[in-house]
């Protein structure tokens, strides 16, 4: 499946573009994970919307992206990366400025055999094509190795309402986390500073989450543009 679903980016690739050398890109090795080449090396959280959404009822919100999916890809293979799927979540911001949260439809890139100068280089161009303030990239990290800023963690069973309901009743969540993302099985995403572990920690066990620390992935974050 993500084979096949590589071989067709590539094809689109190579068809959509007027350098014929496009097409025979290859993801630099030096950049794979140990052993299994398709195995992500990095994360890039990105959407095409530049409206403000409140309502968690908006049919923007039901966008499943899939035009915008391929077109991110694409640009990951020009780039010498590999996309290796993405998952589709909704996410829920608070907005310092304004006092309040909002709502949006993104996708989460897998991306494999990149690094941290693809990976910028990828996100700075999502960011210019699709209009943009940031774009959020993670590049994984082994524990304990050098550059570690930051760290995911998945939760499981927390829908989009419950965790907007927690982040905008909690201004110690909403000052450290921002905001955080929900995938369509209500698994919780949050990406946060390496400092702020045992905060972000604490907020989901009052969420009623289990905080399960083989979901916890360590890494460089990044918020290109900003």
């Amino acid at each position: 499946m993500i084979a096949a679903r590589v071989a067709a980016v590539f094809a689109v690739v190579f068809v959509g573009s007027s350098v014929g050398a496009v097409g025979a890109a290859q993801a630099a090795p030096g950049a794979c994970a140990a052993g299994d080449p398709l195995r992500p090396t990095a994360e890039l959280f990105a959407t095409d919307n530049t409206e403000t959404i409140t309502d968690p009822a908006d049919h923007r919100l039901r966008n499943r992206l899939e035009g915008f999916e391929l077109a991110v890809d694409a640009i990951a293979v020009r780039n010498v990366a590999l996309p290796v799927g993405s998952t589709l979540v909704s996410g829920v911001f608070w907005s310092q400025e304004r006092h309040h949260a909002t709502y949006e439809r993104s996708r989460e890139f897998h991306l494999a055999c990149v690094d941290g100068a693809d990976l910028g280089r990828i996100a700075q161009q999502v960011r210019a094509r699709f209009g943009q303030e940031s774009v959020l990239t993670f590049e994984h990290r082994a524990a304990g190795a050098p550059g570690i800023d930051a760290f995911i963690v998945e939760v499981a069973d927390i829908d989009l309402r419950r965790f907007h309901d927690a982040l905008v009743a909690d201004p110690v969540a909403r000052e450290r986390l921002v905001g955080g993302s929900v995938t369509e099985q209500n698994t919780l995403i949050l990406v946060a500073d390496i400092a702020d572990l045992e905060p972000t920690r604490r907020f989901v066990e009052r969420v009623g989450g289990t905080w399960d620390f083989v979901t916890v992935r360590y890494g460089d974050r990044e918020f290109v543009g900003a």
